[in-house]
C-alpha cells in the first residue's frame, strides 16, 4: 500500500436525488482510494436516503444532507413534506460548505452536476478554490442527449468555462463510447482538462454474504437498479415468464428499494406463482448476485453496466427513454461495440419479444469477447490522477479527449 498520501483528505459530493447510481459510484471511488493509499481519508456528502444501508471501509465516512426527490417531469421536491425546496437547498448548501471548511480537503470531487443541484455547490467551490484546493468534476460516460442537455444547462445557467471551476474533468468511461461534453458548447480550455479514466471495475466484496434463498442452479438476474422506475421492465419480464416456451434457466428478480410497495407486492405474488422465479427487494452488494448469474437483464444504468463488464456477464439491456436518454444512448453504443444486446422499450413490447430475447441471452457471448475488459482501468487512473495532483505532477500523461 502506498503511504505517500498519508494524512491527505478527499471530499466527494453526490447530490443523490433519487436512485442508487451516484452513491454507488462515489463509494466505489472512495474505497479504491483508501485501498491504494495508506492514511488517506475520504468523506462523502450525499443526499441519498439509504446511504446508511451500505457498508463503508475504514477511513471512508459520510455526511447525509437533507434529501430531495426528482419528479418525472424533471423538477425537484423535498423528501420531507414539512420543508419546502428552497429551505432544503439552503440547508444542503450550508451543510456542505461547513463540512468542507471543517474537513479541509486536499481534493474536492463533484459528481456530475458542475455546480451541484440548483447551484448548491457554488459557495463551497469558490471557498475551496480560494484556498488552492484541487477541484475535480466527475462525469459518467453518458449524460443525456446533447440537444436536451444543452437546453437544460442554458436554463440552469450552467457555466461552459468549466476550467474556471475545475482543475480536471474526469470521465468515468472510454472514448469509444463518445464524449459526454460534445455539442454542449463547453470551452476549448475546459475540454483540454478532460481525462477519460475508463470504466470503474467492480469486484466481489470479501466479507459480503449473499442473500438467502438463491437457486443453486444457474440463473438469469433481472435488476431495474433502484426500482423507482423499473416497473415496466419487471412487468415485461414476468409476462414473458408467464407464457411458454420460457427460458430454461431459473430467474432472480431484484425489485429495488425505491419500487412502490404496492407494485412490489404485486410482482412478488406473480413471481411466487411461477416455478423457478425468485424475488429479492434489495441487496447492497449487487456484485455477488451478478457474479452468480449466467446472464443479466437490466435497464442499463452506469453502475450495472460497469458490473456487467467487470464480471464478464452476457447482458440484455432494456433502457428507459424518459426523463433522460442516457440509458438508451449507452445501450445503443455498447451494443454497437458488441458488449451487450439491447431490446428497445419503444419497439415490440409483446411477451413473445421478451421471451425470444431471454432465450437468446442464454446463448450470448460475454463482453470480453468484444474487448470490454480493455476499458476497465478507471479506478487505477483515478488513483494515479489523485497522486499526480497531490504530488505536484498534474501534467503526467493521461488519455484526453
Amino acid at each position: 500500500m502506498d503511504s505517500s498520501l498519508a494524512g491527505r483528505r478527499v471530499l466527494i459530493y453526490s447530490h443523490d436525488s433519487f436512485g442508487l447510481g451516484h452513491l454507488r459510484r462515489c463509494r466505489t471511488i472512495a474505497h479504491a482510494l483508501v485501498d491504494r493509499f495508506a492514511g488517506l481519508r475520504v468523506l462523502i456528502v450525499s443526499g441519498s436516503p439509504i446511504i446508511g444501508s451500505f457498508d463503508f471501509k475504514s477511513r471512508v465516512d459520510f455526511v447525509r444532507i437533507p434529501g430531495v426527490v426528482k419528479l418525472r417531469g424533471g423538477d425537484y421536491t423535498s423528501l420531507s413534506d414539512h420543508i419546502d425546496l428552497s429551505q432544503t437547498l439552503q440547508l444542503r448548501s450550508s451543510i456542505l460548505a461547513q463540512t468542507a471548511k471543517t474537513f479541509a480537503p486536499d481534493i474536492f470531487l463533484v459528481d456530475k452536476e458542475p455546480l451541484g443541484l440548483r447551484g448548491e455547490v457554488t459557495t463551497t467551490l469558490k471557498m475551496l478554490r480560494s484556498k488552492q484546493v484541487y477541484t475535480v468534476l466527475g462525469l459518467r460516460d453518458i449524460l443525456d442527449d446533447p440537444v436536451i442537455l444543452r437546453k437544460e444547462w442554458d436554463k440552469r445557467g450552467t457555466p461552459r468555462d468549466l476550467e474556471s471551476w475545475y482543475d480536471e474533468i474526469w470521465v468515468f468511461g472510454s472514448p469509444s463510447m463518445g464524449n459526454p461534453l460534445s455539442e454542449l458548447g463547453v470551452s476549448p480550455a475546459a475540454l483540454d482538462r478532460l481525462v477519460f479514466t475508463g470504466y470503474l471495475k467492480r469486484s466481489i466484496p470479501e466479507i459480503a454474504q449473499p442473500p438467502v434463498g438463491l437457486p443453486d442452479d444457474p440463473f438469469l438476474l433481472v435488476t431495474p437498479g433502484g426500482g423507482g422506475d423499473g416497473e415496466t421492465l419487471v412487468d415485461w419480464v414476468l409476462c414473458a415468464l408467464e407464457q411458454k416456451p420460457r427460458p430454461s434457466r431459473s430467474v432472480v428478480i431484484v425489485l429495488g428499494p425505491f419500487m412502490p410497495q404496492a407494485v412490489r407486492h404485486q410482482f412478488q405474488r406473480r413471481a411466487a406463482a411461477l416455478t423457478g422465479v425468485h424475488t429479492i427487494t434489495f441487496n447492497a452488494n449487487m456484485e455477488l448476485l451478478i457474479a452468480r448469474a449466467e446472464g443479466v437483464v437490466a435497464m442499463g444504468g452506469y453502475n450495472t453496466f460497469c458490473e456487467v463488464l467487470s464480471l464478464d456477464k452476457p447482458a440484455l439491456l432494456i433502457p428507459r427513454s424518459t426523463p433522460r436518454l442516457e440509458q438508451t444512448i449507452r445501450a445503443r453504443r455498447a451494443q454497437a461495440l458488441g458488449f451487450v444486446s439491447m431490446l428497445s422499450g419503444d419497439g415490440d413490447r409483446s411477451a413473445d419479444a421478451m421471451a425470444r430475447a431471454l432465450r437468446e441471452l442464454e446463448r450470448q457471448a460475454p463482453p470480453s469477447k468484444a474487448g470490454a475488459d480493455k476499458v476497465l482501468n478507471g479506478l487505477d487512473v483515478i488513483c494515479s490522477r489523485t497522486k499526480a495532483l497531490l504530488s505536484g505532477n498534474a501534467r503526467d500523461n493521461v488519455e484526453r479527449a
